[in-house]
């Protein structure tokens, strides 16, 4: 049984994605960035249809762990590192690769004596100014690195884009130069570029890349759709109607009472809510689809529930279908209305939404 509420996730598009990155940026591995469940979409469901990256990238070491412990035997690098001994025996444990991005990591590998050496990737912070060793400082952590036993040979460079997003900004290209001219004389493979760095930035295009939200069928600009970037979403949201009733002029709908009817129409309830990640300050006129067309929201986003004006939809009934975002209403309008990001409505999709592949729909 289907239930009222569901996300269908097109594992092809994910593939299709891919593509595109590779077409972006021919000549660079792919490290697919997988944190955060896979940017709402199941870690361990999403690794298993990119079999042919050549690393995934997480944020945390318990992710990595259980990529390692579910069979995958792709390179993983952690995003932010270890914080403690006993995270870097896990990495040293199942073979996964570290960022090195603070003095504190630095101190924990010199006094590790295993027999194991780790992979480390070195953050150069050159202009985020997040995780990262300074420019001032990022030359005696690659000397300390280079002499720590506990540390295979060579390192990896990466550093990472603040404002890549916005083709505009002369941010980009600094951190792009001061990167490339910083570790100049360092070995081994660099890595700028995320997804709009893949897109938008081809001095951005070096030994790797790490594509992150392009993967889902995501743009990272605000200005391009990803159907316009040749991207396909893979995140679909459903739910259907539960109820339809009249409404008259005068009568006011939801919690606060802030949408008040100013003719007489027929309006629907449909069964999600901000308790299944639709976002709740999505404000009245938020594009749904019921039965493939578009119809605006009303009132305000309750946990278990939106309603939604059928004046246009004189058949409508309970029962009849309801997409919040994909196949055909993009993720990135959806949040442009909910003045958020694509980012946070895919990642706090919550626990009751059941997740199923799109062949298992039917039926």
């Amino acid at each position: 049984m289907t239930p009222a509420t569901y996300a269908v996730l097109n594992l092809e598009a994910l593939q299709h994605n891919l593509a595109c990155v590779r077409q972006a940026a021919p000549n660079a591995k792919v490290m697919a960035v997988i944190k955060a469940n896979a940017y709402g979409h199941g870690l361990l469901r999403v690794a298993a249809k990119l079999p042919n990256v050549d690393a995934f990238a997480v944020a945390r070491v318990d992710e990595a762990v259980r990529l390692r412990q579910a069979g995958f035997t792709q390179r993983i690098a952690v995003l932010e590192g270890f914080t403690c001994n006993e995270e870097l025996q896990a990495l040293l444990r199942y073979d996964i690769e570290a960022v090195i991005h603070c003095p504190e990591q630095l101190a924990i590998l010199n006094t590790y004596s295993a027999e194991q050496t780790l992979s480390v990737w070195l953050k150069h912070d050159s202009g985020m100014n997040r995780l990262g060793f300074k420019t001032a400082t990022v030359l005696a952590a690659y000397q300390q690195l280079m002499a720590c036993k506990a540390v295979k040979k060579p390192l990896q460079l990466m550093t990472h884009l603040a404002n890549a997003d916005n083709r505009q900004d002369a941010t980009t290209d600094k951190q792009i130069h001061l990167f490339n001219q910083t570790i100049a004389q360092f070995s081994g493979e660099r890595s700028i570029a995320n997804s709009a760095g893949i897109l938008g930035w081809t001095e951005a295009l070096s030994d790797w890349v790490r594509p992150g939200i392009m993967l889902y069928g995501v743009s990272p600009f605000a200005e391009q759709t990803a159907a316009q970037l040749g991207l396909k979403p893979v995140m679909s949201l459903h739910s259907q109607l539960i109820a339809v009733k009249d409404i008259t002029i005068g009568e006011s709908i939801g919690y606060s009472g802030r949408w008040v009817c100013e003719k007489t129409t027929r309006y629907g309830v449909v069964a999600i809510g901000y308790g299944d990640g639709y976002p709740r300050y999505a404000k009245t006129g938020t594009p749904v689809l019921v039965n493939g067309q578009r119809v605006p929201l009303i009132g305000r986003v309750s946990m278990d529930m939106i309603t939604v004006d059928l004046g246009s939809q004189p058949h409508a009934k309970p029962g009849d279908p309801v997409i919040l975002w994909g196949n055909g209403l993009a993720v990135e309008e959806i949040a442009a209305w909910s003045d958020t990001i694509p980012y946070t409505l895919l990642c706090g999709i919550t626990q009751r939404v059941q997740i199923v592949e799109q062949a298992e729909v039917k039926g």
